[in-house]
């Protein structure tokens, strides 16, 4: 990592191990779709055009979760830069980092020194950021790292005290047996003391959750789409994408939105890179992503068995989204 504030620090250590990414890519696509019921991973969805349209998602009418997000950090964040004090603020997921800057105003109220280090899978995501908050708050220090969150956990210890960013309820994206596996990385990394801010998508009526994902400009389906593009892009893959629709429903056995992508005819996924052909039949869907909701109470509970408090919880009026401050519990206690 450099400390270069003109530039964005892409770390390639916690990619060494991935080897060829088009083979890596192959492997992934090749173990979800040769699974019961069919799935790929959703971290293929953000390449530089796919977070280009996640960025426009959140600008869509029914897609409320931005926006609630930010006016909760826009009203509290003076209120969590008091309870955790000076640290330096790491963001898993940062995007272009825009609601991250009602975080940073008041971390680096009055020049303050402040390290933010951001972390993201997408480059142009990062360089975005690199540009906003530096032209925006000058004596803030920007480390860019290119990572995964589960790369990056390393860097808790390293910066700590700390203060851990998980906005836009990127957690929901996690199945059960990740979700377990995420949170005990985070317990281990963190030191006793250190915060962690949490962004949470609640339990809602489903008509509003299933609009969410489902915007009537159909950016949401491009998103769900794009994804597709890429494997032909890059793995080769001669799909007809016009034949390839956008599904996201409620399910509400198990609290979460789950988008697939439906073939309204048979195709064959060639995966060049391994000289294998996977077919899928007119009508079979492919799960691309899931997005759980939570219930406050069972998530605080579930949290502290990992050694995390919660120190505070902010929501909206309307109780349709939730900021959590978490910290790990310190020595003894």
């Amino acid at each position: 990592m450099s400390d270069s504030k003109s530039a964005v620090s892409l770390s390639s250590a916690a990619c060494a191990d991935a080897g060829n990414p088009a083979l890596e890519f192959a492997r992934s696509v090749a173990l979800g779709l040769s699974d019961t019921p069919r799935w790929i991973p959703s971290r293929y969805l953000y390449d530089a055009r796919g977070s280009e349209l996640f960025e426009l998602i959140c600008e869509q009418p029914e897609y409320y979760l931005t926006r609630t997000e930010e006016a909760i950090l826009a009203a509290r964040a003076r209120e969590i830069r008091e309870i955790t004090g000076d640290v330096t603020v790491i963001e898993l997921g940062s995007g272009t980092a825009l609601k991250t800057r009602h975080l940073l105003r008041w971390y680096s109220e009055g020049g303050a020194e402040l390290s933010y280090v951001a972390v993201d899978v997408s480059p142009s995501a990062l360089q975005a950021a690199q540009a906003s908050i530096s032209a925006a708050f000058p004596p803030v220090r920007f480390i860019g790292v290119e990572a995964t969150y589960e790369d990056s956990f390393s860097l808790f210890k390293e910066y700590s005290p700390c203060l851990v960013l998980f906005l836009g309820s990127n957690v929901g994206n996690f199945n059960h047996a990740e979700s377990i596996g995420f949170w005990r990385g985070v317990s281990d990394h963190l030191e006793p003391g250190d915060f962690f801010l949490l962004g949470v998508d609640l339990v809602k009526d489903p008509a509003v959750l299933e609009a969410a994902y489902n915007d009537r400009a159909g950016i949401t389906a491009e998103f769900t789409k794009n994804l597709f593009a890429r494997m032909n892009r890059e793995l080769d893959a001669g799909l007809d994408l016009g034949a390839i629709e956008h599904v996201a429903r409620y399910n509400r056995e198990w609290q979460r939105i789950e988008t697939f992508a439906r073939f309204s005819r048979s195709q064959t996924v060639h995966l060049r890179p391994l000289g294998l052909d996977i077919p899928l039949r007119a009508g079979e869907q492919v799960m691309v992503e899931i997005s759980r909701k939570f219930v406050i109470e069972d998530l605080t509970r579930y949290l502290g068995c990992f050694g995390l408090e919660t120190r505070a919880v902010f929501t909206d009026e309307r109780r349709w989204f939730a900021v959590l401050l978490l910290q790990k519990r310190m020595e003894g206690r």
